[in-house]
């Protein structure tokens, strides 16, 4: 937050139009954790500026570290860490539910899952309060303790090393007990997808874990939103190739579809209907 407040505020005290500027900045990063990326034209309508302003403003955010300029707006930065974990859980709340219910509408009772660490994920498990005859295998512990709610359903935790960031289980104690099982399905959630259909997270270890839980999956469902599509990580899980089916808030780019439909990958659209795709 003292870091936010510093680079936000690099005006002198009394400066009116500087404190405009910076509560107007502050406000768009808001924005931008909520929503994934902020536009430029909507921006300036909403603040009831020029676009010349919201662009410097952007700017003043991209310098900071704090927002990554695009064509026509910004996106939450990224590269080789991940947003904190308090900080997901507020982004597109919306679209992960949604993206949860028709995953989980494709999940039948009495069948083996497993579900890994991510905010997406715990969006399905929630989804799965009312199943039956589930046994969950999970290296989340939020997904645990969610999951507690259904009586129907036995949760196996996995063990391994935690990750207090976000109650993740990594590391080799992790893999050797995911190689103990054969899961019917599988549902992973990733840190960015690239336009070549690579599935990609910021960390290493995760990424073994992850190739793991692909192997003993009978079926390899991806729950990935938007903002996935506009960010970059540095450790390749697989390639859309390799899952079974991607469920999405958005329709893909034309080239990633016909690849998906190439690979047999099917790709489930949530708000579909109101949208065109």
């Amino acid at each position: 937050m003292g870091r936010n407040c510093g680079l936000l505020a690099k005006v002198r005290m009394g400066d009116k139009a500087g404190m405009k500027s910076s509560f107007r900045q502050t406000e768009i990063l808001d924005i931008a954790r909520r929503d994934g990326k902020v536009m430029v034209d909507d921006l300036a309508a909403h603040f009831g500026v020029t676009v010349q302003t919201i662009r410097r403003d952007l700017s003043d955010l991209d310098d900071g570290g704090l927002l990554a300029r695009v064509h026509g707006g910004a996106v939450l930065k990224s590269g080789t860490t991940n947003l904190a974990y308090g900080e997901r859980q507020k982004v597109l709340t919306e679209e992960k539910l949604a993206i949860a219910r028709i995953c989980a509408a494709e999940i039948p009772d009495d069948c083996s899952i497993f579900l890994n660490i991510g905010t997406s994920t715990e969006a399905v498990a929630a989804e799965l309060l009312n199943h039956r005859n589930l046994l969950v295998v999970t290296n989340n512990l939020n997904i645990a303790h969610i999951l507690e709610r259904n009586p129907d359903c036995e949760v196996i935790v996995t063990g391994g090393t935690l990750r207090r960031g976000d109650g993740g289980l990594i590391g080799a104690i992790t893999v050797d007990a995911i190689r103990r099982f054969k899961f019917d399905v599988a549902v992973m959630g990733c840190s960015a997808l690239d336009a070549e259909g690579d599935v990609l997270d910021y960390d290493i270890q995760e990424v073994g874990v992850s190739q793991s839980i692909i192997a003993q999956a009978r079926r390899a469902f991806l729950v990935a939103d938007h903002s996935k599509f506009q960010r970059s990580a540095p450790g390749r899980i697989c390639s859309l190739a390799d899952v079974d089916a991607l469920f999405t808030d958005r329709a893909l780019p034309r080239a990633l579809s016909a690849a998906c439909q190439d690979w047999g990958t099917e790709v489930h659209v949530a708000f579909a209907a109101d949208r065109a795709t």
